[in-house]
């Protein structure tokens, strides 16, 4: 394959990912004759390796799918939990969530179980097929731990070609033997080595869910979102206060548009903060929060002279546009990668694979993990507080976008906090500016910092930097100072903002239009020729 650049444009199917490598991989099942979940899990299992430190094999993936055939949206929580255990539990209520990471810090591997489910249910190759690319960059060796990952990665292939019956059985065997199986064992042991909370219940208990997305229209087209689970459905939160004011005749990055989105995210994200938390044992009201009468009583606290230096939760239950109850605020960090496949069958993929260092690893096995419990609390009351098998509430946030039932564009952001952020600026810039991928992943950007950090697992939480304002040092300087007069602590960026990518479907031309943003280091390619349905 020819060396890749950041943007490609064809008819045969689209792969956007971050390292050259996991784009290739992508690509290269596609032209077996793959679908886009066999391709997306290819490109992950490769972004494991490959994008090491920002994605590993023992850490999580949302993953959204549309199925050409269903025609239908659904997200699948490549998302473990935390450690059933309740004296675990009541180990971190009484001496907190470690805030720098470590073994106690770990929720059960996600990745795995995305991995075989998403074939399963999605894809139409075998998982010894897709994890080809892998294995080939593991046996040229680098890194210490190559060997031993791409022996346990080969006793899986095993499984799946040893087992007798369908295909579906031979995935659920392979898969049975990392959570159930003597895979299970070794992890045990090494949690129980290190001092985890992580037991063999823990792995045989957990799957990959099946859910159903959040969505709202927005000017003709619907936008799809993971649950409040991830942040996601807050960019829905966002639109809806933003669909009543005229953006494009403000102009794109005019100190209006700007302060408008910037405001507005601030309402999304207040909420997100307030209200988010895994749905199988948090009460998240999310029909209110997506209302069109919620979204237009938040509308009424967007000033548009003046930034606001509050953090504002409303309350969608008793309809009023704010909660009796102020929010905080924390900074936080991350690491995370990205991912959007399309075919050329009409499927299109978005998942955002993340996993958090300090990484723990399991050398026997090659076998390493995040840190993502850090994304849950010990706040009492919070529904994000830890409990026994609870899924953290991640900033990992796909998205999917339909207009008239058919897809027509998927993104996916590395970047924590300003994943979404820099999602509501690439989407507008395609739907409110008519803007191509490669334009619309490749412009000046901004974000704010008016939020929880999703990353520090404390039971305080602090107010500081309230208003800050980021924004690409590309914006003149008379909207900075602007922006400034208005109140907002104004920050400037040479770098990106975030690392997006981005797939566009033109129905008209039937063609793809992919991009990464450059300043990110992002991929993309094309397939030219196409093969025949699977």
């Amino acid at each position: 394959m020819a060396d890749l650049t950041w943007h490609a444009s064809g008819k045969g199917g689209a792969v956007v990912a971050e390292n050259p490598k996991a784009v290739e991989a992508g690509i290269a099942i596609l032209e077996k004759g793959g679908n886009a979940a066999d391709a997306a899990v290819a490109v992950l299992l490769v972004a494991s390796i490959m994008d090491y430190g920002m994605f590993c094999i023992g850490a999580e993936v949302p993953f959204m799918i549309f199925d050409a055939k269903k025609k239908e949206v659904k997200t699948l929580s490549g998302l473990g939990g935390a450690p059933l255990d309740e004296k675990g539990i009541a180990w971190y209520l009484q001496n907190a969530i470690p805030e720098g990471g470590g073994i106690r810090a770990v929720p059960v591997p996600g990745a795995v179980n995305l991995f075989f489910t998403a074939l399963d249910k999605y894809g139409t190759l075998d998982f010894a097929t897709v994890v080809e690319p892998t294995l080939a960059i593991l046996d040229r060796g680098n890194r210490d731990w190559f060997d031993e990952l791409a022996v346990t990665l080969r006793k899986l292939v095993s499984t799946e070609k040893n087992t007798a019956g369908t295909r579906r059985q031979k995935l659920q065997a392979a898969r049975d033997r990392f959570y159930k199986g003597d895979i299970a064992d070794q992890l045990v042991a090494y949690y129980k080595e290190k001092g985890g909370f992580l037991r063999k219940r823990d792995l045989e208990a957990h799957q990959t869910l099946l859910e159903d997305p959040v969505s709202i229209a927005y000017r003709g087209y619907r936008v799809y979102k993971c649950g409040p689970w991830t942040q996601g459905p807050y960019l829905c939160q966002t639109l809806k206060i933003l669909e009543g004011f005229e953006l494009r005749k403000m102009g794109h990055l005019s100190s209006d548009y700007i302060h408008v989105l910037v405001e507005a995210l601030k309402l999304g994200l207040a909420d997100r903060d307030y209200y988010y938390g895994d749905p199988r044992f948090a009460d998240v009201p999310i029909g209110p929060l997506l209302s069109d009468r919620y979204a237009a009583l938040r509308r009424t606290l967007v000033d548009l002279e003046q930034a606001s230096l509050e953090v504002r939760p409303g309350d969608p239950v008793g309809m009023k546009a704010l909660s009796d109850q102020p929010g905080k605020y924390r900074p936080g960090r991350g690491g995370t990668t990205t991912c959007v496949v399309a075919d050329r069958w009409g499927n299109f993929v978005s998942a955002t694979p993340s996993g958090n260092g300090p990484y723990n690893i399991c050398a026997p096995l090659g076998i390493a993990h995040g840190n993502r419990l850090r994304s849950l609390n010990t706040t009492p009351g919070h529904p994000n507080r830890i409990g026994p098998g609870k899924r953290p509430r991640i900033t990992l946030t796909p998205t999917l976008v339909l207009r008239d039932g058919a897809p027509v564009m998927a993104i996916s952001v590395a970047g924590g906090d300003l994943q979404d952020q820099t999602t509501l600026n690439c989407l507008l810039n395609f739907i409110e500016f008519d803007m191509m991928p490669k334009e619309a992943v490749s412009t000046a950007r901004f974000s704010t910092r008016h939020h929880e950090g999703s990353f520090i697992p404390s039971r305080e939480r602090k107010i500081e930097g309230l208003g800050r304002l980021t924004l690409q040092d590309s914006i003149p300087k008379g909207i900075r100072n602007d922006l400034a007069r208005r109140g907002h602590k104004i920050n400037t960026a040479g770098g990106a903002i975030a690392s997006p990518v981005m797939i566009y479907f033109d129905r008209k031309t039937e063609t793809f239009f992919a991009a990464g943003d450059p300043r990110a280091n992002r991929h993309a390619a094309v397939l030219e020729n196409s093969k025949a349905a699977p």
